[in-house]
C-alpha cells in the first residue's frame, strides 16, 4: 500500500499515512486519458483561413473562356491563385474530448497515488506563513528538497500568498481547483490534511 509523508509544524518528517488499498489497482490509462482531455480543452482554437468564398476581389473574369489555349479562369478567389481562398483550410473546430465523472475520479486516485509511490506526498496539518515572508516559505520548500512542488490548501490566507507567489518552482492552490493533472505534472505535493481526506473521500 502507498503512504504518504506527514510532517509536523515545523515541516519536519513526522510519520506516514497510508492511502486505501484499492488505489493500487487503478488503470493509469484514466490518468492518460484526462490529462488529454485537460490539455484539449487549452487550446486557443484561433486557427482560420478563409474559403474562396469569403476573400475579397474576383469580380471579374481574370481573362478570356476561350483563345488562349489555357484551363478557364472563373475568378481570382480561387485557390490556385496567389491572394485566393484556401482549400480545406483550418477553420474553427471543437477540441474538447470527454471524460465522465467515473474516470476524473479515477484519474485523481491514480494522481494522488503515484505521487505517494514516489515519496513524494506530503502531508501537513496547516500550510501558513503568517509573516508573509517569502523567506520562509524558501524554508518549507527547502525542507522539502525537491524540484518543484505543488502547494494544496483548504483555503489559502493573504499572507501565505504573499510569501509563496515570488517562488519560481512552486505553485499553490485551494481545493476545488485542483485536478489530476496538477497532482501529476509537479515533482512532489505538499497537502494539508483536511484536503487529502475530502479529496480521498469525494473521489
Amino acid at each position: 500500500m502507498s503512504k504518504a509523508i506527514v510532517l509536523n509544524e515545523k515541516f519536519e518528517n513526522n510519520g506516514e499515512v497510508v492511502l486505501p488499498a484499492s488505489y493500487e489497482e487503478i488503470n493509469s490509462h484514466n490518468l492518460y486519458l484526462y490529462v488529454k482531455s485537460y490539455l484539449a480543452s487549452l487550446r486557443a482554437n484561433t486557427a482560420r483561413a478563409k474559403t474562396r468564398a469569403e476573400v475579397s476581389g474576383g469580380g471579374k473574369k481574370p481573362k478570356a473562356q476561350k483563345g488562349s489555349g489555357a484551363a478557364r479562369w472563373g475568378s481570382k478567389r480561387s485557390p490556385l491563385f496567389v491572394g485566393g481562398g484556401q482549400a480545406f483550410g483550418p477553420t474553427k473546430r471543437n477540441y474538447n474530448q470527454k471524460v465522465n465523472k467515473k474516470q476524473k475520479a479515477l484519474a485523481l486516485k491514480y494522481a494522488i497515488n503515484a505521487q505517494a509511490n514516489n515519496g513524494s506526498l506530503f502531508v501537513v496539518d496547516s500550510v501558513k506563513i503568517e509573516s508573509g515572508k517569502t523567506k520562509e516559505a524558501v524554508a518549507v520548500l527547502s525542507k522539502i528538497n525537491k524540484r518543484d512542488t505543488l502547494i494544496v490548501c483548504d483555503v489559502i490566507d493573504e499572507k501565505t500568498y504573499l510569501a509563496f507567489r515570488n517562488i519560481k518552482n512552486c505553485y499553490m492552490v485551494e481545493k476545488q481547483e485542483v485536478n489530476a493533472y496538477l497532482l501529476a505534472v509537479y515533482h512532489s505535493v505538499l497537502i494539508e490534511k483536511s484536503v487529502l481526506d475530502a479529496l480521498t473521500k469525494e473521489a
